[in-house]
C-alpha cells in the first residue's frame, strides 16, 4: 500500500474507477480494517484472441489505481468458458498479459490466476458453491438477463452463476466489472445474505465503452470497425476513428467523446486538439470544458477525430514496440 495515502484518499481513488459503487457504505469500514483488501478483476479471452481497448488500456488504468489504493489485485483469466481449444485459450491469455505489461500494469500487487487451475485445484469447494448459488435463482429470471430470453442456452444461464461463484470462491473484498454486469453484484451480495455471511463483496462497476457506430451500445468482436483493438496498426486506428459516428454539436451518445473521457484523459491527464486548418490548439484537462466547446461548435468533428486518433496511437505504440521483441511476439502470433 502507498504509505502516503490516507483511508479517505484510498477510497476516493477506488471510487474514481467506478460509474456505480455497490456497497458504498461498506468501503470506508473495509479500508479502515484491512490495509490490503483483495480486489478481483477478470478477463475472458475472445475467439479471435484480440484485446479491445477497454480490456487493454482501461484495465491497466483501473488496476493501477487499485494497487495504488493498497489492494492486492487478482486478475482471473476465464479460460474455461470460451469454447476454444485449451492451447488457444492459453495463448490468448498470455497475449493479454503481455499487452498489460507493455502498457505498464503494476507488477507489484497483481496476481494472474487461471480459472481452470483454481477451480480444478479446489473443485470440491467450487462446484458445491455453484450449485448453492444456482438453487437461489429461478431459470426464468436468469433467462431474462439476456437479450433473447426465449432462445437462451444452458451455458448462458450458467455464466452469471459462475461469475458470482468466482468472486465468492476467491474471497474477494472488492470486485471490478462493467456496469452491464450489475446483476452479478446483486447475485453475489444476495447469496451472502442468504447464507448469513456479513462479508459481502463491494462492487466497482465501471463504464462500458460504446461501439463506434450510431446506437451501438457496446463494442462488438464480430464488427472490427466498432472498436479499437490493441493489435491495430496506426492506419487502422485512424481509419476507424475517421468513420466513427461523431455528429457536430452532439455530446450525448458520441463515442469519440467517450473515448476521450474514459481512455485519453485518464491516461495522459490532458487532451490536445489541433485544428487541421492551422488554427489555435486547445489543451483540455477535463471532459467538462471539451463537452462545452464541442456542444457549442467551437470544436468540430474534423478537429476532434485527428486529435483522438493521435492520442490513441501514442498509447498503442507502447504495445507495438513491446511486441517487436521476439519473446513477447510468440503469444501474439499464436492468436492470429
Amino acid at each position: 500500500m502507498a504509505a502516503w495515502m490516507g483511508v479517505e484518499e484510498r477510497a476516493e481513488t477506488l471510487r474514481s474507477t467506478a460509474e456505480e459503487l455497490v456497497g458504498e457504505d461498506e468501503l470506508l469500514p473495509l479500508l479502515h480494517g484491512n490495509p490490503s483488501p483483495v480486489c478481483l478483476d477478470s478477463f475472458e479471452p475472445s475467439v479471435s484472441g484480440r484485446v479491445n481497448i477497454w480490456q487493454g488500456v482501461g484495465k491497466v488504468i483501473n488496476v493501477n489505481k487499485m494497487v495504488r489504493a493498497g489492494c492486492r489485485v487478482k486478475m482471473l483469466i476465464a479460460d474455461q468458458r470460451t469454447g476454444l481449444d485449451s492451447s488457444e485459450i492459453r495463448a490468448a491469455g498470455r497475449h493479454a498479459i503481455e499487452v498489460w505489461k507493455a502498457l505498464g500494469m503494476s507488477s507489484d500487487g497483481v496476481e494472474f490466476l487461471w480459472c481452470s487451475e483454481e477451480t480444478s485445484r479446489r473443485a470440491h469447494e467450487y462446484w458445491p458453491l455453484v450449485m448453492g448459488i444456482s438453487r437461489n435463482h429461478r431459470v426464468g429470471w436468469l433467462a431474462s438477463l439476456h437479450a433473447d430470453p426465449e432462445n437462451v442456452k444452458c451455458n448462458q444461464l450458467l455464466e452469471p452463476i459462475m461469475k458470482c461463484a468466482d468472486i465468492l470462491f476467491l474471497e474477494a473484498d472488492i470486485c471490478q466489472m462493467g456496469v452491464d454486469r450489475r446483476e452479478v453484484s446483486m447475485m453475489a451480495r444476495g447469496y451472502c445474505t442468504h447464507i448469513g455471511s456479513e462479508n459481502k463483496p463491494i462492487f466497482l462497476l465501471h463504464h462500458v465503452l460504446p461501439g463506434f457506430k450510431e446506437g451501438q451500445q457496446r463494442m462488438s468482436e464480430s464488427d472490427p470497425l466498432s472498436a479499437i483493438f490493441m493489435e491495430d496498426a496506426e492506419s487502422e486506428v485512424t481509419k476507424k476513428i475517421k468513420k466513427a459516428f461523431c455528429p457536430p454539436k452532439i455530446t450525448q451518445g458520441n463515442p469519440c467523446l467517450e473515448y476521450v473521457e474514459h481512455i485519453v484523459l485518464p491516461w495522459f491527464r490532458e487532451f490536445e486538439v489541433v485544428p487541421p486548418d492551422g488554427g489555435n490548439s486547445r489543451t483540455y484537462l477535463g471532459i467538462e470544458e471539451l463537452l462545452e466547446d464541442y456542444g457549442s461548435g467551437t470544436v468540430h468533428p474534423r478537429d476532434l477525430k485527428p486529435a483522438l486518433a493521435k492520442a490513441i496511437n501514442q498509447i498503442l505504440q507502447l504495445v507495438r514496440h513491446h511486441f517487436q521483441n521476439c519473446e513477447a511476439k510468440g503469444p501474439c502470433d499464436a492468436v492470429k
